[in-house]
């Protein structure tokens, strides 16, 4: 299965924030979308995925303090990207290598989409129910 086809059926909307804003605006915001991690933007841009672990890690170094700092002081920088011709394997394996748990979707240099590990094994469950159910049918027909 293609990425491609996962956002269709997922949706590409993806919500982000701009990485001006402070850890408390953050953390207002996954808590209001009920979302674990969120795309830093500097306008259109892509600046980096902040996670409620960065925010955390802040508030453990400086205390309440650190939730004045900026979104762009805390994020992951230099974020590990999907395109929507990659399959869901490729997804995967770079996911586990990279120990990373989402993926903007970039299509043509725009984000297209997020896709996280929890979607995908979603997915891959899904594909592989759908391989057995097939072998069960064949195997009938026999």
């Amino acid at each position: 299965m293609l990425i491609e086809q996962i956002l269709k059926m997922k949706g590409g909307e993806v919500l982000t924030i701009e990485a001006s804003k402070t850890l408390g605006d953050a953390a207002r915001f996954l808590d209001d979308a009920r979302i674990g991690a969120v795309v830093a933007v500097n306008g259109d841009d892509l600046a980096g995925v902040l996670s409620e672990r960065d925010i955390l890690r802040q508030v453990a170094r400086h205390g309440a303090e650190a939730l004045n700092m900026s979104v762009e002081e805390s994020m992951t920088r230099g974020v590990i990207t999907a395109n929507p011709a990659e399959s869901l394997d490729q997804c995967l394996a770079r996911m586990t290598d990279r120990r990373v748990r989402h993926l903007p979707v970039m299509r043509d240099g725009k984000l297209a989409g997020i896709i996280s590990i929890g979607d995908l094994v979603k997915w891959k469950i899904e594909e592989t129910r759908a391989e057995a159910d097939a072998m069960v049918e064949y195997i009938k027909g026999q």
